[in-house]
C-alpha cells in the first residue's frame, strides 16, 4: 500500500510526498509535530500539517539566511536567532570563529527534543559552547533587549499561530532597538507566487520598510516551500547587502556550502518583475 503526506500550499494546490514510514507524532503546547521518512526527501518535519524542512533541502534555507548577512557585516560577535530550534541556523553560524554569542529563543522544547533525536545533523549546531537556548516567547524576549546584537535572524515559520508575534509592527521595532547601530536583521519573507500568500509578503516588507533605513529582499529555490520559491528579507541600520558586500573576505574563510556562493549572493537580489512591483508598491504607499 502507498502512503503519502500532502501539504496544502493553497486551497487548490498541494505537494504530496511518498512516505517510507512515520517516525514520530506528538502534540506540544504550541503545535502538532510529525516526522516522516521518505524516499525522495529523506526525513522531514511537519508542524500542524505543513512541511517545515527536509533533510534534502534544508541546506538551502539555512545557508541563505546565515551567509548572506555574514558576508556583509564586517564584525558579527553577538547573534540572536528567533525560532531555530532545529539547530540548522546555529550550525551555519558556528562556522564563524569571530562570533562569541549565539542566543536561540525557541518557545517549544518538544520541537528541540524531536530535532535532536531525528535530525542530529541540524541539532549539532545547538551543542556549540557559544549557543544558549531560551525557551520563551520571542517577542517577550525582544522587549527586554536594547543595543545587544549585531545580527538578528528571525527563523520563525508562520505569521499565524504561536509565532504570530514575530511578524508584527512591534516586532520590527523591537528588533531595531535590540540591534547595535550597525546591526542587521534577516527574516523569512515567504513565497509571493500564490495570491493567498502575497498579502503576508506585502505586509512584512511594509513593516520592515517603515522601521529600517536599508531594506532589500532576496530569493532562493527550496523545493518543499510553496511554489518551490522562497523570499528572505534583509533589513539593516547601516549596511547594504550589495554595496557593503565583501566577497573576497567571505571566500577566504573557506566555508563549505552546498547552495550559497558569493556569485549567487549578488544574483539572489535580482528579483522577478512581479516581485519587484509588489515590493515597490508597498514602499510607495509607505512614503
Amino acid at each position: 500500500m502507498d502512503y503519502w503526506f500532502s501539504d496544502m500550499h493553497t486551497g487548490n494546490v498541494k505537494i504530496s510526498i511518498r512516505l517510507a514510514k512515520q517516525l514520530f507524532s506528538g502534540t506540544s503546547e504550541f503545535q502538532r509535530i510529525d516526522v516522516f521518512d521518505s524516499p525522495e526527501f529523506g526525513k522531514f518535519l511537519a508542524s500542524d500539517g505543513n512541511i517545515i524542512f527536509s533533510e534534502k533541502d534544508e541546506f538551502t534555507y539555512d545557508e541563505m539566511i546565515v551567509h548572506v548577512p555574514m558576508a556583509v557585516h564586517p564584525k558579527v560577535q553577538r547573534v540572536l536567532v528567533l525560532g531555530g530550534g532545529d539547530g540548522g541556523v546555529a550550525r551555519e553560524l558556528c562556522h564563524y570563529d569571530e562570533i562569541k554569542v549565539i542566543d536561540v529563543v525557541e518557545p517549544d522544547n518538544m520541537f528541540v527534543d524531536v530535532c535532536k533525536q531525528y535530525f542530529p545533523d541540524n541539532a549539532v549546531g545547538l551543542e556549540d559552547d557559544r549557543v544558549h537556548i531560551y525557551y520563551q516567547d520571542g517577542l517577550k524576549y525582544l522587549r527586554k533587549c536594547e543595543d545587544m546584537y549585531d545580527l538578528i535572524i528571525n527563523d520563525a515559520t508562520e505569521p499565524l499561530g504561536h509565532e504570530a508575534g514575530l511578524f508584527t509592527k512591534e516586532f520590527y521595532g523591537s528588533c531595531y532597538k535590540a540591534l547595535h547601530d550597525d546591526g542587521i536583521m534577516v527574516y523569512q519573507h515567504g513565497s509571493p507566487f500564490y495570491d493567498e500568500d502575497e498579502e503576508s509578503c506585502r505586509a512584512m516588507h511594509r513593516k520592515a520598510y517603515r522601521v529600517f533605513p536599508v531594506n532589500r529582499v532576496y530569493q532562493a529555490h527550496i523545493p518543499t516551500c510553496p511554489a518551490g520559491y522562497w523570499l528572505f528579507g534583509f533589513a539593516s541600520k547601516k549596511y547594504h547587502p550589495l554595496k557593503d558586500f565583501n566577497p573576497d573576505r567571505w571566500d577566504e574563510r573557506g566555508i563549505k556550502t552546498w547552495y550559497y556562493t558569493t556569485h549567487l549572493h549578488k544574483g539572489a537580489f535580482m528579483l522577478p518583475k512581479y516581485v519587484e512591483d509588489l515590493l515597490q508598491e508597498e514602499e510607495d504607499m509607505s512614503r
